[in-house]
């Protein structure tokens, strides 16, 4: 191996994220075409991230639609830009393929707010409850639960079962209370939450709104209650991608990261799209996790294919469980 390739690895092995310098004149839109070729990759790349990854991606998705693509893909290696909780099922679904993530260090608040040891002993005061975890949270919650869902699917998945089963849902609130709402259910819900989502201003919205009144209200479940009351229409990032494109009106106010726009434009070039306020100083609402991929990361993480995902397997083996049963669910509804 080449020293400066092995110094490189070893860097980047060392300080979890890349921060090497990157040739400023490169064609990185050319550069990653070309390394992918060589290492017959594949890019996998959430709603969320910056439009030059999303423009370059293979595939451009939600959690539901990403995790569909990881299973099914022929691809030896699988870049995920993202955050660390969908690098992590990539790899549960492909054990023998290389899966890798720009930035080590794009986690999420929501995934962050459920630690493994603390919701195994909540999992053990409600010993006749079956546990339905959002696929936002780590390898550890997984391993704990019987079924995953997405946004997408979450009502299909709570409403396939008896209407006496009893349900932990995990770990964001906010989606578990709307799937309550909608559902009839009486969840027992962990008291986690996004923070992008969390941080929307309810007064800001209906200023907006009262600014804006021929736009359309469009919110992820994952926002508060009160931001949901407001809304005409409620899905996950699909699905309010899908609504904004088909609706016959031309402006939409956007309750979810920012990063869904640059998709909605593409698709709807005619149509105005609005970021809906947060509660600080900024002018929308950008995911600091999602953002810290960058398409310099990304071409550095295909050179030097690292940062690598590694999980133990048997881990893996648990958490892929409810991954699986999730994405057969799915395929009998046809999600």
């Amino acid at each position: 191996m080449d020293v400066n390739i092995a110094a490189a690895k070893a860097k980047l092995n060392e300080v979890g994220y890349l921060d090497l310098a990157v040739d400023p004149t490169l064609d990185l839109f050319e550069a990653i075409e070309q390394l992918k070729r060589e290492k017959n990759a594949i890019i996998l790349a959430h709603y969320y991230q910056e439009p030059d990854i999303q423009d370059i991606a293979d595939y451009i998705g939600d959690s539901l639609g990403l995790a569909q693509q990881a299973e099914k893909t022929s691809a030896d290696m699988i870049v995920f830009a993202g955050v660390h909780f969908m690098a992590e099922t990539a790899k549960m679904l492909n054990p023998g393929k290389k899966v890798l993530l720009p930035d080590l260090k794009a986690g999420c608040s929501l995934s962050d707010s459920c630690p493994p040891p603390i919701f195994k002993a909540f999992k053990e005061k409600h010993p006749d409850h079956i546990v339905i975890s959002y696929i936002n949270c780590s390898a550890g919650i997984k391993a704990l639960s019987d079924i995953i869902c997405t946004s997408s699917n979450a009502r299909q998945i709570v409403e396939s079962l008896p209407l006496d089963q009893k349900i932990i849902f995990a770990p964001d609130k906010n989606l578990g209370a709307y799937i309550n709402k909608v559902t009839g259910r009486d969840m027992v819900l962990w008291n986690g939450a996004c923070m992008v989502h969390e941080i929307f201003s309810l007064e800001k919205i209906t200023k907006l709104k009262e600014r804006h009144p021929e736009a359309k209200f469009i919110a992820h479940p994952e926002c508060e209650e009160a931001v949901l009351r407001l809304a005409d229409f409620i899905g996950s990032t699909t699905q309010l991608i899908k609504y904004a494109v088909e609706d016959e009106a031309n402006s939409f106010i956007v309750a979810t990261e920012a990063g869904i726009l640059h998709q909605m434009q593409q698709k709807a070039p005619l149509k105005t799209f609005i970021p809906a306020p947060p509660d600080n100083a900024c002018a929308c609402n950008d995911c600091p996790h999602m953002k810290l991929n960058t398409l310099e990361k990304l071409y550095l993480c295909l050179k030097y294919e690292q940062p690598e995902i590694i999980l133990d397997e048997a881990l893996r083996i648990a958490a892929r469980r409810p991954i699986d049963r999730m994405l057969e669910l799915s395929r009998k509804f046809g999600l």
